[in-house]
């Protein structure tokens, strides 16, 4: 698909407020359930959109067509950032989106999505299914009638597209920065003018002038977007999302409904979708900064040190300040997601980081 279409569907979305309202219950004619996803993305987006069709097409299958889904991007029912509601409400039945998009709700919702200086892909589901996360998801979100899975992962995101160059953080100063999730409190903190907006509002936003700088995913989606076309400094690295989750919200009273064969189907299909989705980002990623680089004349520049000492110092702030929320739930989440990280953190350094900083030395290898 090419860029005018996803920004076609953005302007969509614009348009969509009230579009939500009066659907129907899912219909089920001889054993089939149909259910309505809707999505925060634009049809078929190189990265989520494709990963929500993915998850449509592998619910169907593993039900063994006893649940047909019907995919609709954002703005063709409801906004993007109306899903969350339209599956609490039970105007639809499930919804592929990041849970970095909900912290309105609740601040303790954005850890389940990624963390400034926080966890990387695998370490983010390994907090989930073995340190404790999954049910404190669980738990967050029936607040809201919804059952929650991790279902992909867009790996490490890139600091973003600037117009100019970054030398110091007073270059940061005033700066308007689109970002989302726990990276906007941290940006905030620095000086920058944050911005919450679409991937195809950032890009119209850099070409009016009127945005400055934003990171939306990483060079595979970013490229389908056309940003390389609105700014050339493509910075990294992306310290504000280390990995960026995607998540299934389901109509919690939907999925209950449901014979327990086709729960563990649902279920299954979201979680065994987690690697496939990652593993496609990362290879899609790197050909499309080859392709940035060698034909787009895109620069890709490294943040200064000191700018990334000031974000991980801000970072902390907002760590800390959420480690002493009102909600007690949120301070569980906050205690369970820095055990993780410590308990992983010291282990890496020896496995993985001890593995990638061998592999960068000066050495003969066929390339």
């Amino acid at each position: 698909m090419k860029r005018r279409d996803f920004l076609k569907s953005a302007g969509l979305a614009a348009a969509a407020g009230t579009a939500a309202t009066g659907l129907a219950a899912p219909a089920i004619a001889q054993g089939v359930r149909q259910w309505t996803m809707v999505t925060a993305w634009p049809k078929n987006l190189p990265g989520p959109g494709v990963a929500a069709q993915m998850l449509a097409d592998r619910i169907q299958a593993l039900s063994g067509g006893r649940i047909e889904v019907r995919l609709y991007a954002a703005g063709e029912l409801v906004p993007g950032r109306g899903v969350f509601d339209a599956v609490s409400e039970g105007t639809a039945q499930l919804y592929h989106a990041v849970p970095a998009y909900w912290g309105a709700k609740s601040r303790g919702i954005e850890l389940f999505g990624s963390q400034p200086f926080g966890l990387t892909a695998d370490e983010q589901i390994g907090w989930m299914v073995h340190g404790g996360g999954q049910a404190l998801y669980d738990e967050m979100y029936a607040r809201f009638g919804l059952k929650p899975f991790l279902c992909g992962n867009s790996g490490p995101q890139f600091a973003g597209w600037f117009r100019t160059e970054i030398n110091s953080i007073d270059d940061l100063k005033g700066l308007r920065y689109r970002t989302t999730g726990l990276a906007s409190a941290m940006a905030s903190r620095i000086g920058m003018a944050v911005q919450a907006m679409s991937g195809p509002e950032m890009f119209q936003a850099l070409q009016a002038g009127t945005l400055d700088a934003g990171e939306f995913i990483g060079p595979w989606s970013d490229s389908a977007l056309g940003m390389y076309q609105v700014a050339k400094n493509y910075y990294w690295p992306g310290v504000g999302e280390p990995s960026s989750a995607e998540e299934c919200g389901i109509n919690a009273a939907a999925y209950e409904e449901l014979p327990d064969d086709l729960r563990q189907a649902v279920a299954y299909a979201c979680e065994s979708l987690y690697n496939p989705v990652l593993t496609e980002y990362t290879t899609k990623h790197a050909m499309a900064l080859k392709e940035l680089v060698e034909t787009k004349d895109v620069v890709v520049r490294q943040l200064p040190q000191d700018v990334m000492v000031a974000m991980g110092n801000a970072a902390g702030e907002v760590i800390s300040e959420l480690r002493e929320d009102d909600d007690e739930l949120v301070r569980r989440i906050v205690e369970s997601y820095l055990a993780y990280r410590n308990l992983v953190a010291e282990y890496k350094t020896y496995s993985d980081n001890g593995q990638m900083n061998a592999r960068a030395l000066d050495y003969s290898y066929p390339s």
